[in-house]
């Protein structure tokens, strides 16, 4: 794998150096350097009012307008899409298109010859048949370009044609429907994915499957489906309001494609270089029948990551039994981890057109640290937590949870079984653990 015996090797004086063995990142966590606190507590609290709960950010739910037009939204588990007079913030969840796209619409339209489908484009009719919807779509455009500097006075026609990024564009926006939990004091207590009930967070990883789904399903151009949720600031978050990202891009990526030539070599490694390790070196932090999280290794930040062990590639032809293990545990580390914490979850699976298996699997990185000249010069990363660190934070808050009934009735630390092999995505795996 590489020329270190193991991904994780431990000094004499207590150092501990990791390579990542799908990245081939290298990472170090010193001695002592640990005992900062986790935690970026806002300084500038303040009481709330009524009014808050549902109009402090552009996410929230008395501001649904001040957004693209809604692609989709579920409540109660119902995935639905309605005409702008029957738009209102009571959805769990709502789909829009990102105001400010990194692979933007006319990206593809110019580079590809994209157009959008006939569904998508009898939408965007029926959509600007309304006058709410028309108006809509016109001041909206009008608030981009005054945010990007630009004239927004522009004829009618011109709106309508730059709007039409918000029906065919490939990068959307999940937004949760709180900015608060509820019975909130203070603006502290901020809604995360953590303080999400398990049957909403059900709904908010199913919404953001069929979400990918359907961006693969209208784009053939589109070679992958990055999903990644910033929360709070320091995270990369521009509202502390809950939402989840996807975006549409035409490549898989320099990174993506070092590990598919890996795999390539080794198409068991996810269990033996992920999962396997991962038990024998104690660092299984939960699991249940069809997901298992642990504490990684060869992160520039302290990470979680969560696998699951279906034998099906693609998220959205899982299970409702596997898709729900996952989002238990992903429920779950959220909540431990606590909503002062930011953190960074990625989504990683097959992606489109691949001839090997892969797993699905997210991470969950707590951007509790800064990268500084140390990691510039060398390309050696401090991550203050080990992996142990992070195991013996996440384990104790777990139990705490489960006693609770916050969370679903997982396995956890040493009542975990794991398996070896225990992800099924191998085909070429003859035992089936």
């Amino acid at each position: 794998m590489y020329s270190r015996v193991a991904p994780i090797q431990t000094m004499a004086d207590g150092t501990i150096k990791q390579i990542n063995p799908f990245s081939g990142t290298e990472v170090w966590t010193v001695p002592g350097r640990g005992n900062r606190p986790l935690t970026h507590p806002t300084t500038d609290t303040h009481l709330l009012e009524a009014h808050d709960f549902s109009t402090t950010c552009a996410f929230c739910s008395d501001r649904v307008f001040e957004t693209p037009p809604e692609k989709s939204r579920i409540t109660h588990g119902k995935i639905q899409t309605l005409r702008p007079e029957h738009i209102d913030g009571s959805a769990d969840f709502r789909r829009v298109a990102n105001l400010f796209e990194i692979v933007s619409y006319d990206y593809w339209r110019e580079n590809y010859g994209y157009t959008m489908d006939a569904n998508t484009s009898a939408w965007m009719q029926e959509y600007l048949h309304s006058d709410l919807g028309r108006e809509h779509v016109k001041t909206t455009v009008q608030a981009k370009r005054r945010a990007a500097g630009l004239d927004p006075e522009l004829s009618e026609d011109e709106l309508l044609r730059a709007g039409e990024a918000f029906f065919g564009g490939g990068h959307d926006v999940i937004i949760a429907r709180r900015h608060f939990v509820d019975g909130a004091e203070t603006s502290a207590q901020l809604a995360s994915a953590g303080t999400l009930s398990r049957q909403e967070h059900h709904d908010l990883i199913r919404f953001t499957i069929d979400s990918m789904a359907d961006l693969y399903r209208r784009n053939r151009y589109a070679h992958y489906v990055a999903v990644f949720q910033n929360w709070l600031k320091p995270a990369g978050a521009s509202f502390d309001h809950l939402h989840k990202q996807l975006v549409a891009i035409d490549e898989r990526g320099l990174a993506a494609q070092n590990e598919i030539s890996r795999l390539r070599s080794n198409p068991n490694m996810y269990n033996e270089w992920a999962v396997d390790y991962a038990a024998e070196q104690n660092l299984i932090i939960a699991e249940n029948d069809h997901a298992v999280c642990f504490a990684g290794f060869g992160h520039r930040y302290p990470t979680l990551e969560v696998f699951s062990k279906s034998a099906t590639a693609e998220p959205w032809l899982q299970s409702a039994e596997e898709v729900e293990a996952m989002s238990d545990l992903l429920h779950a580390c959220h909540a431990a981890a606590g909503a002062d914490v930011p953190c960074n979850e990625e989504w990683h699976h097959k992606p489109a057109g691949l001839d090997l298996a892969m797993p699905w699997r997210v991470m969950i990185k707590w951007r509790v640290s800064t990268l500084a000249g140390f990691e510039g010069g060398t390309k050696i990363y401090l991550n203050t937590l080990s992996p142990w660190d992070v195991r013996d934070r996440v384990v104790p808050k777990l139990y705490e949870l489960r006693n609770q009934g916050h969370i679903g009735n997982i396995r956890i630390a040493e009542e975990c079984t794991v398996q070896r092999n225990s992800l099924k995505y191998n085909p070429l795996l003859s035992q089936r653990c």
